[in-house]
């Protein structure tokens, strides 16, 4: 990524501790591209070094360098207004002029990440470290992306989905599935029994579909993704059949269920049952499911 320029070339390079050890996720940035993060964990510390040059030998004249490390929440409806809820910040070097190359090291210890990072729709969580060369014309600012996750212990209640599906003396269905919360890899069991079935069915399908919630009312704006959809039944199904379901989240871009972070967005999922019978008439039941991330074997 490069520095910003202004009057007096200024190259900035932040390199950060052990980061080709970490696990990376790509990362879209400006205009499409993308950057690889590498990954951290809540009260991993964020560490390492910030190389800065002058350019053709100049001096540079400057009122202070510092380093931060920031949380924040950027809503694209609200551009220009960031949220941060994490901002941590070390000094560098006091006022002066820089005539050489200046290696310095940095370390934020045990950093409490309390959200995971986020790219969705219409709202961006981000974390990175921030260099701030201060000066009389104009600051140089130069940002460093990383990728946090967030590892949620599965509950110890997971209860089976139940419902009905109905239409008084047509249709009648019942569908189970096995459980209400999900990790990130798991595979969601279910059965759809057929109890009474007066209408032509011609195929039924289910889907998994995201829903992003951002801001608060007034100013609230939902989004609603389908991440995939697939036909479980083609044909009409007989009194006392009973369709099997698996379904492997592993295969699909998915992130945890997120609700209320700071106040700003929530992401959730539902699992989306649809039957289409022979005059193209829908019929259909939603059920919210919950999905965690749990530490990788």
């Amino acid at each position: 990524m490069a520095a910003y320029f202004f009057a007096s070339p200024i190259d900035v390079d932040i390199k950060l501790s052990d980061e080709e050890q970490r696990k990376q996720v790509e990362m879209k940035s400006e205009k499409e591209k993308t950057v690889s993060c590498p990954v951290y964990y809540d009260g991993d510390s964020v560490s390492g070094t910030v190389s800065i040059r002058v350019r053709d030998g100049k001096k540079l004249q400057h009122d202070g360098i510092k380093v931060e490390f920031v949380g924040s929440i950027e809503l694209f409806y609200d551009r220009g207004h960031h949220h941060e809820f994490l901002s941590l910040s070390q000094e560098l070097a006091a006022p002066g002029e820089m005539r050489q190359a200046q290696t310095y090291d940095f370390n934020f210890k045990n950093v409490e990440k309390q959200f995971e990072s986020y790219q969705g729709i219409n709202v961006k969580l981000r974390y990175f470290v921030r260099v701030s060369i201060s000066r009389r014309m104009a600051d140089v600012a130069k940002e460093r992306d990383i990728w946090v996750h967030s590892f949620r212990l599965p509950a110890d209640t997971n209860a089976t989905i139940k419902m009905e599906v109905g239409i008084e003396d047509c249709l009648h269905i019942e569908f189970e599935y096995n459980k209400s919360k999900y990790h990130l890899k798991d595979v969601i069991v279910g059965k759809i029994y057929f109890l009474l079935v007066r209408i032509k069915i011609k195929h039924m399908e289910l889907s998994i579909i995201r829903r992003e919630t951002t801001g608060s009312p007034p100013n609230q704006y939902n989004e609603s993704e389908t991440i995939t959809k697939f036909e479980i039944m083609d044909g009409a199904p007989v009194r006392g059949e009973t369709i099997p379901i698996r379904l492997f989240l592993g295969g699909f871009d998915l992130t945890p269920t997120f609700r209320d972070i700071n106040k700003k967005f929530s992401t959730r999922y539902y699992l989306n049952l649809v039957l289409i019978d022979e005059e193209n008439r829908r019929y259909f039941k939603q059920q919210e499911i919950t999905i965690v991330r749990i530490p990788e074997n």
